[in-house]
């Protein structure tokens, strides 16, 4: 037999992890005593032999008493990574895959697709913790579990900051301040271990973190600040009256009216509400025009409530109007795409000696861009009536001074998803009555709370791109007589 021993364990890395070689060739690490007699058992040692025997075993740095390694605290550790990773991977994916599957535009697919990569690398990081924290066989797995928690960090980090802007209260938020909390923790475990020594080229590692995270932080820049400035919105919206007709029983008229609109932007659209009036306006005529004036004229009639506040007409006033037709022109939770036009055509009745001299039609579509935003078209779309008391969300009793509305309430998701994890829900709201102005609002209230989403209308409208876009006309009913033989 040789004098030199067969079976060599080295002295206990900073791990607690001890080399073992047999006959020169090295052969594996033992954590424990228990560990190195299973090892050897393997190679056909016997299970039971002398550990303290000189001529079979040489111990380097301790005995076969030296075995630093806490096994509970590192499985601990190791169960504690492996957990905040793979919520870490949840939540990417949560927060990307819907941006990535059905976002409007480019950039914001490609960040929900950034968002799912991250995903796949943190859950890829989970299984390399186990060969990080058990024997290290694989280089990188440190590397990769660093860049995992770095990711974890950065995504971390930017949902606070982007949940401190507001500070509502949301679901997420008991997902993303633990992950925060734990992603620190992680990160100082890992500088203190140094896992890029593991890496075959540390600065290569180093430089592809920094090119990852420019390119993120500008796909979101582009997503969230760029592409809304880059494509303005244009909407076409006109209206029109047709040459009168007599009717053939009556002592009426016939007047067609054509409602049009075109989206001539880049973008779709959702109508949110819409709305056609027409009505006739009756004045009284002034008989000294030569000792009136402009001023005088308007003052006169707008301090007895007639016409409207920003109507003045010499050797007319106390105008009164009379609503002849109202009603939708296209339909609350309807899409209309880029290059889509509509046009409806109407066909208004008059008696012939109706008491207003003016005819007129103001038509208004108050829209959102689907770019910003995706409406729930389905519930949106449901028409409620305020004076239907089975309907107690939406009711409003006569008593309390409630005008009879129609009312359509609907849920409301930012195309940036980032946006919707850390805000509370956002609502539609669209309210139209045939005298009223019809309402548009978008707000984090549901409809049976009081009224105070008006209160965050212009911050809500102005995030999700909505806007409103306004055309009239008008025709004297002489005009309208003459083009029918009257």
């Amino acid at each position: 037999m040789s004098i030199r021993p067969w079976v060599i364990v080295e002295e206990p890395d900073d791990r607690g992890l001890r080399r073992v070689t047999i006959g020169g060739e090295a052969v594996g690490s033992a954590w424990s005593a228990g560990g190195l007699r299973r090892m050897l058992g393997r190679r056909g040692y016997p299970v039971n032999m002398d550990l303290d025997d000189p001529t079979s075993i040489c111990w380097r740095g301790g005995d076969s008493r030296t075995w630093p390694d806490r096994a509970w605290r590192r499985h601990a550790t190791a169960v504690l990574m492996v957990a905040g990773l793979l919520a870490s991977m949840v939540l990417n994916a949560v927060i990307g895959w819907p941006d990535a599957a059905g976002a409007l535009t480019f950039a914001q697919r490609m960040t929900g697709g950034l968002f799912v990569l991250s995903g796949l690398v943190q859950g890829a990081a989970a299984v390399m913790v186990l060969d990080y924290w058990g024997r290290r066989q694989v280089k990188l797995s440190g590397a990769v579990v660093l860049l995992a928690v770095l990711i974890a960090l950065a995504t971390d980090s930017l949902l606070l900051v982007m949940w401190m802007e507001e500070t509502e209260y949301t679901p997420y938020l008991l997902a993303f301040v633990p992950l925060w909390c734990w992603s620190l923790w992680a990160l100082v475990l890992l500088a203190r271990e140094k896992p890029w020594r593991g890496a075959p080229q540390p600065k290569t590692f180093a430089a592809g973190l920094v090119v990852t995270a420019l390119l993120t932080g500008a796909s979101l820049a582009y997503s969230t600040m760029y592409q809304p400035a880059a494509a303005p919105m244009h909407f076409t919206l006109s209206a029109k009256f047709g040459t009168a007709r007599p009717d053939r029983r009556e002592p009426f008229v016939h007047v067609p009216l054509t409602l049009y609109m075109k989206n001539t932007g880049g973008i779709p659209v959702y109508i949110v509400n819409d709305s056609y009036a027409v009505r006739g306006r009756d004045v009284a005529y002034s008989r000294k025009s030569g000792s009136r004036d402009l001023l005088a004229e308007w003052e006169e009639s707008a301090g007895k409530g007639g016409g409207l506040a920003g109507e003045a007409e010499l050797y007319v006033g106390d105008f009164s109007y009379t609503m002849i037709s109202s009603g939708h022109f296209y339909g609350p939770g309807e899409r209309l795409e880029v290059g889509q036009e509509y046009a409806l055509e109407r066909v208004l009745q008059l008696p012939v000696d109706a008491a207003y001299e003016i005819v007129s039609v103001r038509v208004q579509v108050s829209y959102m861009r689907k770019d910003r935003g995706k409406l729930d078209v389905k519930n949106f779309g449901a028409v409620h009536y305020s004076w239907n008391k089975s309907d107690e969300k939406y009711y409003c009793p006569p008593e309390e001074g409630c005008e009879k509305q129609l009312i359509y309430h609907g849920r409301v998701w930012h195309n940036n998803n980032l946006i919707n994890v850390t805000r509370k829900p956002r609502y539609v709201t669209a309210i139209w009555s045939p005298g009223g102005r019809p309402i548009s609002s978008i707000s984090s209230f549901r409809f049976q709370d009081e009224r105070g989403f008006y209160s965050e209308e212009k911050r809500e409208l102005d995030r999700y791109g909505a806007a409103s876009v306004r055309a009239g006309a008008e025709v004297s009913v002489a005009e309208l007589l003459g083009s029918a033989g009257r």
